[in-house]
């Protein structure tokens, strides 16, 4: 109203810029401005992903049953014979789409954290890796954006590399799910899809495993730095079998996502956690980030804490086809000691102290 009287009142004093200046605050007051449009985007970009994973497939799953009962069964009847026929696709590589792994939207996701990719070395075109990706978080917020989309330049800092994000193989049992995880170069993890991808479909390829999995999930908190990786030994065996080179990433902020609440061991709700994720591959957890219009408020939304993934030096690897015990105990220490250097190189330059620790579980 302030303003619409200052316009009135330029007009009667005869000055045009009063009234341009009038116009113009007006314009902002009935217009959010370009900064506020930008927060907005890019957390509906986050949530667009947060629930995609949550309920999308089990969503299609539903509807594609429920329309088998409708009009529309025939439908439903063409997409699950062309499911059966493209069920062995994601272990086989997959079905990549630079044009999804690309998309405007991914940019937005990245700046909402934000989250960053660094290169610490060269890789050869001419080898195939296997990453180990650490902490797991709650949603592989860094993970997801660096590997399984453009948004922080994997392809340009790393030319010749194609990245291949493994996730649990479940999910590539939910009709839609699955199209959508496999046009971002997702894949199973399991071992028929990484012996395919180091084996049958040339060089250059990068396999992601998220080594601590489900179990580091139950784990994670703000402010703690810890990974899952002492008993984790099958990477590194199948390392040795493909003659892959053995990487060590690691996700500074990536625990920072939300608060979990976390149950001692040996408490009724940890024992129900621990069953349901033998069950169903993966850890429950009782977590909750910030709300949607209040920043102190709970939600689903994560908390917009940087992540800045680090992408340490290859460790060679020869290829033995059936290495023993000795053998992996060896590189798998050598991995551990190349993540350990990793990390205590660069926690001061992102807001940790030199006395940080990282625990190897």
């Amino acid at each position: 109203m302030k303003t619409i009287l200052a316009a009135y009142s330029g007009t009667l004093k005869g000055t045009g810029s009063g009234i341009l200046s009038a116009l113009q605050d007006l314009s902002v007051a009935f217009w959010p401005c370009r900064s506020k449009i930008e927060k907005h985007l890019q957390l509906i970009s986050v949530l667009q992903w947060v629930i995609t994973f949550l309920v999308l497939g089990a969503a299609c799953t539903v509807l594609l049953i429920y329309m088998f009962c409708t009009d529309c069964w025939l439908i439903s009847a063409i997409y699950t014979a062309w499911l059966i026929v493209d069920w062995n696709t994601p272990k086989q590589g997959g079905r990549r789409s630079s044009w999804v792994r690309n998309w405007t939207v991914w940019t937005y996701f990245r700046d909402y954290f934000p989250i960053r990719l660094i290169k610490t070395h060269d890789l050869l075109p001419s080898r195939n890796y296997i990453f180990g990706y650490h902490p797991h978080g709650i949603f592989c917020f860094g993970a997801f954006c660096n590997f399984g989309t453009e948004a922080t330049g994997f392809s340009k800092k790393f030319p010749g590399i194609k990245p291949s994000l493994a996730t649990l193989a479940g999910n590539f049992r939910l009709p839609v799910l699955r199209d959508y995880l496999m046009s971002g170069g997702i894949c199973p993890v399991n071992r028929n899809s990484i012996d395919y991808l180091l084996s049958c479909s040339g060089t250059g390829n990068a396999v992601v495993i998220v080594v601590g999995g489900a179990a580091e999930s139950l784990q994670c908190v703000p402010g703690k730095n810890s990974v899952t990786l002492k008993n984790r030994k099958g990477f590194v065996r199948l390392a040795l079998q493909k003659g892959s080179d053995l990487v060590p990433v690691y996700s500074f902020g990536e625990n920072d996502s939300y608060k979990q609440v976390i149950f001692e061991e040996g408490t009724l709700w940890r024992c129900i956690q621990k069953k349901l994720q033998k069950i169903l591959g993966f850890a429950p957890c009782l977590f909750h980030g910030c709300g949607l219009f209040f920043g102190n408020s709970w939600g689903i939304a994560p908390y917009s804490k940087p992540i800045t993934t680090i992408v340490g030096e290859p460790i060679t690897v020869p290829k033995i086809e059936d290495p023993t015990e000795e053998v992996v105990e060896m590189y798998h220490a050598m991995y551990v000691r190349s993540l350990q250097c990793l990390f205590d190189k660069y926690k001061t330059r992102f807001g940790l102290k030199e006395s940080e620790v990282l625990y190897i579980h």
